[in-house]
């Protein structure tokens, strides 16, 4: 019998981005439609709702089809998925021009309104990676060890 491992893998990876879009979701709703803030936050919620999930969901099938050689742990290899999805985040923030250099040298601007200097912009990254380490150790390999590929 097959048991489809990757199948296995790529909905044990989707699980967690996907509950987390839900309340991402739910907060959309409550912020735009009952407290009627006028910004279009939809425009930043498309591209999580769109990729993340997926490249959650084919990033531990390649850590399924890894664990059968040499490998990382759970944690690590979760921990680089930052690394991949934050440039790509900021591919498409510029080609929607969301994303621009500012005006004062050092710093770019989100929505034409939020000033972010390069040193946050790094800081966060580096919270995210240590943010995608947990979840990826603790809370996928949960999921994958209920479907039996851990």
């Amino acid at each position: 019998m097959n048991t489809h491992p990757y199948v296995r893998a790529y909905m044990g990876g989707i699980v967690v981005p996907t509950l987390f879009l839900l309340v991402m979701m739910t907060g959309y709703f409550v912020a735009r439609f009952i407290l009627k803030v006028p910004e279009p936050i939809e425009r930043v919620i498309v591209f999580p709702m769109a990729i993340v999930p997926n490249l959650w969901g084919l990033w531990n099938m390649l850590y399924a089809r890894l664990r059968q050689g040499r490998h990382l742990p759970i944690g690590l290899h979760g921990a680089i998925l930052p690394l991949v999805l934050a440039p790509l985040g900021a591919l498409v923030t510029l080609r929607f021009n969301l994303l621009a250099v500012g005006p004062a040298p050092g710093e770019v601007v989100y929505f034409q309104q939020i000033h972010l200097p390069y040193g946050l912009i790094v800081l966060l990254i580096c919270a995210g990676v240590a943010v995608y380490y947990l979840v990826w150790k603790y809370f996928v390999n949960f999921f994958n060890e209920v479907l039996g590929i851990a």
